[in-house]
């Protein structure tokens, strides 16, 4: 199972990657649409938006995995091995149930748009089931990186990829 899930995390940042070149292309295209005043193309900034979002919710997972997120170890470092390993075990389990509620959410959220066909307030009027369902896979995607981090730890394997240095801790 560990394959798969790392060919997800793959799949997830390629999509964050295309997200980022769309919300580039979206603004892109809106500053040469300002520019040329006689063209007025709706909703550019909402669609801007949901790459961005999108962008940030496939990337989720993979910064996890790359110790990309913000881990303050500042507490951990001053610990014996006992306690560390204690704080480690509470705060992966803080995390896999604060990001378990998150998906749970986000998923119900893309299940409310859809059913009362809720769509988005701005001049696009698009359906908000469908940029919400970015944000729902990416919470998914999140909830369950924690969790192979914590069958990582129970199996007594790093799950953490060391980072080039360059992160701040």
């Amino acid at each position: 199972m560990g394959q798969l899930v790392r060919h997800l995390y793959r799949l997830l940042i390629g999509l964050a990657c295309v997200s980022m070149v769309a919300a580039f292309v979206i603004v892109l295209l809106g500053i040469l649409a300002r520019q040329v005043t006689f063209i007025d193309i709706q909703g550019l900034d909402a669609y801007a938006g949901y790459a961005i979002a999108a962008t940030l919710f496939f990337a989720l997972p993979t910064a996890l995995l790359h110790g990309d997120h913000i881990r303050v170890t500042l507490v951990l470092d001053r610990l014996g091995a006992k306690a560390r390993a204690v704080f480690e075990w509470g705060a992966l389990i803080a995390a896999q149930l604060l990001s378990g509620y998150l998906a749970w959410y986000a998923v119900r959220a893309v299940w409310l748009s859809y059913i009362t066909h809720d769509v988005s307030p701005s001049a696009d009027a698009t359906p908000l089931w469908i940029p919400q369902l970015c944000m729902a896979i990416g919470c998914v995607a999140f909830a369950l990186a924690f969790l192979d981090a914590i069958v990582a730890r129970l199996r007594g394997r790093e799950w953490f990829i060391a980072g080039s240095g360059s992160v701040a801790e």
